[in-house]
């Protein structure tokens, strides 16, 4: 197999991945405004909600969070401070960029870490979110987000060290 047709099915294999993410993406933000309305109607005419629904809601909005921050990241998207990097000569510009992102790939790993030890703590405290659904469960984006993050802060700046090469996912 050649280096063009591995770049290739490399390239498919992320835009299909790219493309999942943004469909899950989108199904999460249609059914959390969906069932924070149900809840708005049951309430306002009815009188009543769903016991577990605002909790859901509010679990729904941590994931779209969490899945936002990684489709941000993968587009380069992210909040950045750029004050200092617009003086700089295009050389320096770029290293300056490259540090800063592998710093951000730095901090997210250390707080993937930190989610994962708040995950394993649910895990033993072993509380429920609703129904039969463990907090841990509903909270275990947390680690795996900010690992994904870190592996694409981490996956642009080694694309920065690339010769004549732009950082891309």
């Amino acid at each position: 197999m050649t280096d063009s047709t591995i770049a290739s099915r490399l390239k498919l294999a992320l835009l299909v991945i790219h493309r999942v993410e943004d469909l899950l993406i989108a199904s999460m933000l249609t059914a959390t405004m969906g069932l924070a309305l149900y809840q708005i109607v049951l309430r306002n005419l009815l009188g009543t909600g769903l016991v577990w629904g605002d909790i859901l809601v509010r679990l729904m909005v941590l994931w779209l969070g969490m899945a936002g921050s990684m489709v941000a990241t993968r587009q380069r998207k992210h909040i950045s401070v750029d004050l200092v990097t617009r003086f700089l000569s295009p050389g320096w510009r770029r290293a300056a960029e490259s540090l800063t992102t592998l710093f951000a790939g730095g901090v997210c790993l250390a707080a993937a870490y930190y989610c994962l030890q708040f995950v394993i703590m649910e895990y033993n405290a072993g509380g429920l979110a609703f129904a039969r659904v463990p907090y841990w469960a509903c909270e275990a984006v947390l680690p795996l987000a900010f690992l994904i993050i870190a592996a694409r802060y981490f996956t642009q700046f080694m694309m920065t060290l690339a010769p004549g090469r732009k950082a891309v996912p």
